[in-house]
C-alpha cells in the first residue's frame, strides 16, 4: 500500500517527467538504492531456505537407520514428519513423529515486509529520478515520504526481533533437544541419536540484513526530515533570539 499512496500523489505531475539520474549520487537517492538491495537480500536469505534434521534410529529389525525431516520457509514445523525407519514401523512400536512449533507468522511477516519495501523503493526511485523537481517543491511528497519511511523503520525493528526470536526457537525445535520428546524413541529396544541438522547460517544472515535495513531506514528518516519544512521551521525557531 505505501507505493500506491506515492503513486496517487505522483500521478498529477507525471506529465512533467524529467529524468535525472544524478539524484542517485545524492544521499536520498543513494540510500534508496541500498534499501532496495538490502530488501532483496533479506527476502532471499529467509524465504529461500530449505533444510533437514536427521536422527539415527535402531529398533526391532532395524540397525542405525537414518531418518530425516525436511523443513523450509515458512517453517510450519508441526506439519513436518520424520521418515519411518522401516515399512513395518519397528514392529509396530514406531508412530509418526512430527517436529514442534509453527513459526510461519514471524517468517512471513519478515519476508512480506521485505517484498513490500522492495516495491516501495522502486516506486520511490521512479519519483526521485523522474519528478525530483516536483518532489523538492511539494510538501505533500516530502511529508508522505517521511511518514512512510518512519513506519518502515519501525516495522523493520519489530519484524527483525520477532524473526530473530522465531529463529532461536526453530534451532531448538530441529536440534538435539527433540530426542527426549519423541515417544517412539522410548519404546523397549529402540534407541535414537541426533545425527545432524542443516546449517542455519543463512538465516542468521537474514537477521543481520533485517538490522541493517532498520538502521538504514532510520537514517533515511533523518535525510527526508532535513528536506521537509518541519526541519526548516525548527531551524528558524532555534535561531530566533
Amino acid at each position: 500500500w505505501p507505493w500506491f499512496l506515492l503513486l496517487a500523489l505522483a500521478s498529477p505531475v507525471m506529465v512533467s517527467l524529467r529524468m535525472d539520474f544524478s539524484v542517485l549520487l545524492e544521499p536520498l537517492g543513494f540510500v534508496k538504492v541500498l534499501e532496495w538491495v538490502l530488501a532483496i537480500f533479506a527476502f532471499a536469505t529467509c524465504g529461500g531456505f530449505q533444510g533437514e534434521t536427521a536422527l539415527l534410529v535402531s529398533c526391532k529389525g532395524v540397525v542405525n537407520k537414518t531418518i530425516t525431516a525436511a523443513f523450509a520457509y515458512p517453517f510450519r514445523l508441526n506439519t513436518v514428519v520424520f521418515s519411518a525407519p522401516d515399512p513395518k514401523g519397528c514392529g509396530g512400536t514406531w508412530t509418526d513423529v512430527y517436529l514442534t512449533g509453527n513459526f510461519s507468522s514471524s517468517a512471513q511477516f519478515f519476508v512480506s515486509l521485505a517484498a513490500l519495501v522492495f516495491f516501495y523503493c522502486i516506486t520511490s526511485l521512479v519519483i526521485y529520478i523522474g519528478c525530483n523537481h516536483v518532489y523538492q517543491q511539494n510538501k505533500k511528497f516530502q511529508l508522505t515520504d517521511l511518514a512512510i519511511s518512519a513506519l518502515i523503520a519501525f516495522l523493520w525493528l519489530v519484524s527483525t526481533f520477532v524473526w530473530a526470536k522465531a529463529l532461536a526457537d526453530i534451532k531448538v525445535s530441529t536440534g538435539a533437544s527433540i530426542i527426549p520428546g519423541i515417544e517412539s524413541c522410548k519404546a523397549p529396544g529402540t534407541t535414537c541419536h541426533f545425527l545432524s541438522v542443516t546449517s542455519m547460517g543463512v538465516l542468521n544472515v537474514s537477521v543481520v540484513f533485517g538490522l541493517l535495513n532498520m538502521i538504514l531506514w532510520a537514517g533515511n528518516v533523518w535525510l527526508v526530515y532535513k528536506e521537509t519544512s518541519l526541519h526548516n521551521q525548527w531551524n528558524r525557531i532555534s535561531e530566533s533570539p
